[in-house]
């Protein structure tokens, strides 16, 4: 059995999306609310089959993986994820030892922890896992140069050109934020998301430092091109509507 939550969202949206594969009922249940809570939608998976039917329907970010399960275990299981190479894995187990942590993450796992599992843990642990993977994904498009709705966007040296090639001026906070928008177009980033991708973690800033520099990003967009590029999505956060291309 399998319980899963499509958290609304605008067509085309992409948000990020964990999968919880867990024989318990129960450790799925508390796990999954807390992290929906988080803004994250969540699947569940009692065990390997439906994991790899939900994996043929979804692109997943992280897999929480269970080790002890009946049939095929997590270990087994985290083999063939890292085969596919564009996952991560967080595996939870009963079994917490050192010797235990180390098989778990010499099979490919991206972190380990010992049940009971603390769900503000694991949360801090699933944005390591999605940091670690965005900066990867950086350094691969460190000189990639962005076009959407006419603009130019250079990573490598900072700049970016309205329709009319005319250089915009950005701030070091605007041009993160535009970066983090181009590389997750269509895809609703909550405020959390967004503090953790342009100001880290350990950063103390509140929403409103977001949405203010949202307002003034957004505010640059328009006064050189009419069209909505920015879209505030009440209760969730903000969304990069243009298409994006990479070049």
């Amino acid at each position: 059995m399998t319980d899963s939550m499509q958290a609304e969202r605008l067509p085309g949206a992409d948000p990020i999306r964990l999968l919880i594969v867990d024989d318990d009922p129960g450790v799925r249940d508390l796990i999954g609310g807390f992290l929906e809570s988080h803004a994250y939608q969540v699947l569940k998976a009692d065990g390997g089959p439906e994991m790899r039917r939900l994996l043929d329907r979804h692109t997943v970010d992280v897999v929480i993986l269970d080790v002890m399960m009946p049939g095929e275990d997590g270990l087994s299981l985290a083999r063939d994820l890292c085969l596919v190479g564009d996952v991560g894995v967080i595996m939870i187990s009963a079994l917490g030892t050192e010797t235990d942590r180390i098989v778990g993450l010499e099979v490919g796992a991206d972190d380990y922890l010992a049940k009971p599992v603390s769900p503000r843990e694991l949360l801090a642990r699933i944005r390591a896992v999605l940091r670690r993977r965005q900066n990867a994904e950086r350094v691969r498009n460190r000189g990639a140069v962005y076009v959407f709705a006419g603009w130019n966007c250079d990573i490598q040296r900072r700049m970016l050109y309205d329709p009319t090639s005319v250089l915009v001026t950005l701030s070091q906070g605007e041009f993160a934020l535009l970066h983090a928008f181009l590389e997750r177009p269509g895809r609703i980033l909550s405020r959390d998301q967004l503090i953790d991708l342009t100001l880290g973690s350990s950063s103390d800033a509140f929403d409103r430092a977001i949405d203010t520099r949202v307002s003034r990003l957004r505010g640059k967009l328009a006064s050189r091109a009419p069209d909505e590029l920015i879209r505030t999505v009440r209760n969730e956060g903000y969304m990069f509507m243009p298409k994006v291309q990479q070049r």
